[in-house]
């Protein structure tokens, strides 16, 4: 049985809490919030707190906070020599103070409290500086029907920055996408068929394999036409530097 006690309440920590509770192997013994509200509905399921003073004893600390809070919490930690990860993709396994037993627990998925998510889908990305401690973290993830991954101090910052570009910028295209339908009164979901083969393709194909339209095709005329229709110069720049961007890449 792992015990952890848990340290944050946002997205992160509220799927890896109910992912936990749904295993025989992994044991959520106390929750920790600076605010108790937001963990207050789970109080008859978990012990809850709001003081790191009263953090009972686990087998791991994990930190599902913003990054830049990750440092001073691990710091303001009432113990040493115990195991404290952290779940981010991008802070260093250094941000944990050194008074604790460092690694870094990163599952690496877009997480929204409110929308379901199978967690054995999500890739667990493992940084640690002791082997008893991946070993740990690695029986963590496989306890959750995760694929584990032991990744290094250049990865998994690569990884993060990646998931930023093929997640986070995506959907603010998608967001673009969706203003620029509905401002001529046509449904967005007529899109989402292309969306969900598109996110198909690259399962067989590469991003340079799949990639289609006016910009490979050096289509001109097409080109133009599309820039006439945008109105919102933000979007006007976005085109042109993606255009030029596809261009550049295919040749055309």
């Amino acid at each position: 049985m792992i015990k952890i006690v848990l340290l944050g309440a946002g997205n992160v920590a509220t799927h890896l809490y109910k992912a936990f509770k749904t295993t025989g192997n992994i044991k959520v013994v106390q929750w920790y919030n600076r605010n108790l509200k937001a963990i207050e509905s789970f109080k008859n399921e978990v012990n809850i707190t709001d003081s790191v003073n009263n953090l009972t004893e686990a087998d791991l600390y994990l930190i599902a906070i913003n990054d830049d809070a990750i440092e001073n919490l691990s710091t303001s930690l009432p113990f040493k020599n115990r195991l404290v990860a952290h779940t981010s993709g991008s802070a260093s396994l250094y941000d944990i103070d050194k008074k604790h037993k460092r690694a870094v627990f990163y599952p690496l998925q877009t997480f929204s409290k409110d929308v379901e998510l199978d967690i054995t889908t999500v890739p667990i990305c493992i940084e640690s500086l002791r082997k008893q401690d991946y070993t740990l973290l690695k029986n963590l993830g496989e306890n959750l029907g995760c694929k584990v991954y032991k990744v290094n101090p250049k990865q998994r910052p690569a990884l993060h920055l990646a998931a930023v570009f093929v997640n986070n910028f995506t959907n603010q295209i998608y967001r673009i996408g969706h203003e620029i339908a509905e401002s001529q009164g046509a449904e967005f979901d007529i899109l989402k068929p292309l969306i969900t083969e598109t996110a198909r393709k690259i399962q067989d194909v590469s991003p340079y394999m799949a990639q289609t339209g006016p910009a490979k095709r050096n289509d001109k005329k097409t080109i133009k036409r599309h820039l006439r229709l945008l109105d919102d110069q933000d979007h006007k720049d976005i085109y042109n530097l993606l255009t030029n961007a596809i261009k550049k890449t295919h040749g055309a």
